[in-house]
């Protein structure tokens, strides 16, 4: 399902697509198009894509072609999902050490679609950090690598 999806390659193009979404949630996804759980979101993301093309703009970032946004999120772990609204970072607490991305995929559709919802209604009143509204049993739990420390 990623070929439904936008695909960015370039820091050029990572960056002018931050700088230019306005209005709606921005979505990066950054992994590998071969990674089997890159290929598990991408499904849950393509198929909510029409649903919330009103609050949302998604798009595929391949990881390894953007080193720079890969060692600036920190981007150890693959997929990672990290959120904008009209160019600022959207923070989520998920109740991890990390509110800087999403690791991981979610579990269902409707996951995601919360998030967003979440996400699009707090950046709309000027918040900058939200709570996530997904269970906490759905939230991949992993370690936090300080590379280079």
């Amino acid at each position: 399902m990623s070929f439904l999806l936008p695909k960015i390659s370039s820091k050029s193009d990572v960056d002018h697509v931050i700088k230019t979404t306005a209005e709606v949630v921005l979505v990066l996804r950054f992994g590998r198009d071969d990674d089997p759980v890159c290929l598990q979101l991408d499904n849950i993301l393509a198929k909510t894509s029409h649903d919330l093309s009103k609050m949302a703009a998604i798009y595929l970032v391949d990881v390894d072609k953007v080193p720079v946004y890969r060692q600036y999120f920190d981007i150890s772990y693959i997929p990672s999902t990290v959120f904008f609204f009209n160019g600022q970072h959207m923070k989520v607490d998920y109740g991890s050490p990390d509110h800087t991305k999403f690791v991981g995929s979610f579990k269902t559709k409707q996951d995601f679609i919360d998030l967003i919802e979440v996400i699009y209604r707090g950046a709309m009143r000027g918040k900058l950090i939200v709570q996530s509204p997904i269970d906490p049993k759905n939230i991949p739990k992993y370690d936090l690598l300080y590379q280079g420390v």
